[in-house]
């Protein structure tokens, strides 16, 4: 929101508080406070009328400065409110967790002056200075990290529309911000305004489904600004060097997160808002859905799965989308008994081929339908201010919502999926989340407009506890669309309805890139675009992209999207890249595991694995899979790509071919390939079973080796299922000798040097393959040494 007419002028109506001096310091148990006047006083004649600010510094744990900014601080709580961690143990090296700390942190530091008052958390302080003009500064590695100067702070008092606050925190030179959700435009959000209101407009336009009011510098900070409703951002729109957020009301509250690597950012943030849950490895296979509005029955739903199983194309989920039920009737969670007359034992035959089975939900009940009398009669539905139940014809005839702020609401709705639960379903598709009105009372008396974003967060959660509770820990899952801050730890969202066109495919890539970057780990997107049909072209690239992406489903509104109804080679890439992806199973579970424990997303903008590179930043059509895989998908009929490599030598994960960096490189490539190179010095755990993606990860892991620098160590974790250590390797080199040694696990392994003879192997035996040296050691064998040619 713009408050300002240029650089000097306010509109007609606009009052501007902003902080002038520092007038008094009050410690606190937990930081600091500071009363300032926005008004110069000079002597005692000069105090009356004067408005003043406080704002409080504290921390909630190192490297994380909270500022609360307030104006009268007597207005009634609002709620709800995002849960925020205190005091988390943030462990940086790969495959450690963060967790409540089990002796107290080092508490904040606090000093003053006559120049200035330093609150410090860890490497991070913020300094408020005591002269004028009024300044507030960031400091991390002895240099600002972001300021708010004399301008920043503000109460904004605007005649007719409001009350508001709000912040105005320095770019410098050549800065650059990305987060704040799943946006689909421009990966670097500079020039932007954002608006953090959930809305339902699909993956082309400013609307976004997921809105979380966090956003990430490329300078190693972050910022996160605590409230759940209209948070509205000008990223360097209103002010150019600056980026501003406001909110309306008498308060506003933000943490400051210092990294200072944007991973390490995305670690501290997690940490206070929640690390996503470790979805279970079956989830990791290929989904196969009805589609949208298409006619389906059983029998429909048998042909595609043993098409699937004629083609030898591994099938892990089965996807029944809203005609499970009866028209105009949804969500009453009852089959449509005309096309499926025996749910139990259908899903029982599903089972029985190895599927899971994920059916489609949301949280609005039809009028139509037997269960909205009872959620009326129970008092489960919003309400209007006149105590009417809310109600709309858009979607469904006369539906209502349910309220999930209600106990005895929630355990109606749970009690509706537990039913389904029971007869077989495995995993819910929570659609919707969004159309989420401000003119409603709710039952817990949570504010409306806070409400409105916050409800994805109830949704979602509602359901995944659920699915834990009735599955298990490690086996609940949902596969999301609407998010905020927080919804990360409901595992997998994908990124909405999309058109079947390459430029929406390339929209649905940053928005994922986008969300990852905003804390969430696992994302998806409907393989195809969910508008429209697919032309071949463009299935086959975006099969590719879709099996080289955290989760892969094959969804569309009004067509099938079985592979053979495209054309015969749409069989073969989505049969050559499902099978590729259950064998990279290994390392991308690994990578997995990393996001869960770290926070660090699988599918990785090129800026956080290489911050200093000054192109990496702006690369948004590729990206980093886990650490050690770049996936650059095609955007054209006739292959034709650009990418970037950055410095060093990568190797092409399929062929072998290396490609010196940085540079870039543009190419041709055939619909059964696209750039997907190995990272240089990499080592990337290979499984050994290509039908499935959920089995034993170490048993006959192969490592493929990618040329170690001389000198260089490298260690491997192989996860179970669980996402514990199964096995653990090391790979080093000294000169021409490098060495694998297995330090933990029993099960056969295997090494295969990439484009690398073997001169000589002990501990083992080598054999020459098309891909460099497979190294195989001795029967129990815990080490092989090879000298190469």
């Amino acid at each position: 929101m713009k408050f300002r007419d240029g650089d000097w002028l306010l509109p007609e109506g606009l009052r501007a508080l902003h902080p002038v001096q520092v007038q008094a310091i009050r410690r606190s148990p937990e930081g600091f406070s500071v009363l300032a006047p926005t008004a110069q006083i000079s002597d005692r004649a000069h105090m009356h009328d004067v408005p003043a600010l406080t704002v409080d510094f504290s921390s909630p744990m190192p490297d994380v400065i909270r500022v609360r900014l307030t104006h009268h601080a007597g207005t009634r709580p609002r709620k709800p409110n995002f849960d925020i961690r205190q005091n988390q143990v943030v462990a940086t090296a790969p495959g450690a967790g963060a967790g409540t700390a089990a002796s107290p942190l080092p508490s904040p530091s606090f000093a003053e002056n006559d120049r200035a008052a330093t609150l410090t958390a860890g490497n991070l302080s913020v300094r408020v200075s005591r002269s004028s003009p009024w300044l507030v500064s960031f400091r991390a590695g002895g240099r600002d990290v972001t300021t708010s100067d004399a301008r920043g702070m503000a109460a904004i008092e605007w005649t007719g529309k409001g009350h508001f606050m709000h912040e105005q925190l320095s770019l410098g030179v050549g800065e650059r911000i990305y987060g704040m959700g799943e946006q689909f435009g421009p990966l670097i959000k500079n020039g932007q305004r954002i608006d953090i209101w959930n809305r339902d407009g699909g993956t082309g336009s400013e609307q976004a489904y997921k809105n979380v009011p966090f956003y990430l510098s490329d300078r190693g900070y972050g910022v996160f600004v605590n409230d759940p409703g209209l948070v509205s951002f000008e990223v360097g729109s209103e002010r150019v060097g600056r980026v501003q957020f406001s909110v309306e009301g008498q308060s506003l509250e933000y943490f400051l997160i210092y990294g200072p690597t944007p991973k390490e950012v995305l670690e501290k943030y997690t940490a206070l808002t929640g690390r996503p849950a470790l979805p279970p490895a079956w989830s990791f296979g290929l989904w196969l859905s009805t589609s949208f509005t298409t006619d389906y029955d059983e029998a429909t739903v048998t042909s595609f799965v043993q098409g699937m199983a004629d083609r030898d194309i591994p099938l892990s989920v089965f996807h029944f989308d809203c005609f499970w039920m009866h028209e105009l009737e949804w969500c009453d969670f009852r089959w449509d008994e005309r096309v499926f007359p025996d749910p139990v034992g259908m899903l029982a035959r599903l089972h029985d081929r190895g599927l899971k089975v994920s059916v489609w939900i949301n949280p609005y009940i039809s009028g139509a339908s037997r269960a909205f009398a009872e959620a009326a009669e129970g008092g489960y539905l919003l309400k209007r201010a006149n105590g009417d139940i809310w109600q709309t014809d858009k979607w469904q005839p006369g539906m209502g919502i349910v309220d999930l702020t209600n106990p005895e609401a929630r355990a109606w709705y749970t009690g509706k999926l537990a039913i389904l639960l029971d007869q077989g379903v495995d995993v819910f598709k929570t659609d919707f989340g969004e159309r989420i009105p401000t003119d409603v009372i709710w039952w817990d008396g949570s504010d409306p407009e806070r409400m409105h974003n916050y409800y994805a967060y109830l949704y979602n959660k509602t359901v995944f506890e659920l699915l834990r509770e009735k599955r298990g820990e490690g086996e609940a899952i949902v596969f999301a669309r609407s998010a905020t801050a927080g919804c990360q730890q409901f595992s997998v969202h994908w990124g909405g309805d999309s058109e079947s066109n390459f430029v929406s495919m390339a929209d649905s890539l940053r928005g994922g890139l986008s969300l990852g970057l905003s804390g969430f780990g696992f994302w998806s997107h409907d393989i195809g675009g969910f508008e429209g049909s697919p032309p071949p072209a463009l299935y086959h690239r975006w099969a590719a992209f879709g099996m080289l992406s955290s989760h892969s489903r094959l969804h569309g509104s009004n067509s099938y999207r079985v592979p053979w109804l495209i054309d015969d080679k749409a069989v073969d890439v989505v049969n050559a890249f499902t099978k590729r992806k259950c064998r990279l199973m290994p390392y991308l579970f690994g990578a997995a595991v990393e996001a869960s424990r770290r926070g660090i997303p699988m599918m990785r903008a090129m800026m956080l694995e290489f911050p200093a590179d000054p192109s990496a930043g702006y690369l948004d059509r590729q990206y980093m899979l886990g650490e050690s895989l770049l996936v650059a998908p095609v955007f054209s009929d006739n292959g034709e790509i650009t990418y970037y490599l950055p410095p060093g030598r990568w190797t092409h994960f399929l062929t072998g071919r290396t490609v010196s960096g940085p540079g870039w490189t543009t190419e041709r490539y055939a619909v059964d390939s696209l750039p997907l190179f190995a990272r240089p010095g990499s080592v990337i755990p290979v499984g050994a079973r290509d039908d499935r993606p959920d089995y034993d990860f170490a048993d006959g892991v192969t490592l493929r080796v990618y040329e170690p620098a001389d000198g260089a160590e490298v260690a491997i974790t192989v996860p179970d299922q669980r996402g514990e250590d199964d096995s653990r390797f090391t790979v080093r080199r000294t000169g021409t000798v490098v060495t694998a040694e297995r330090v933990a696990g029993s099960k056969p392994w295997q090494v295969l040097l990439i484009n690398r003879a073997a001169a000589s192997v002990t501990g083992g035996a080598a054999e020459t393959v098309s891909d460099g040296a497979l190294v195989t050691p001795d029967a129990g064998s815990g080490r092989v040494e090879v000298t190469l040619a």
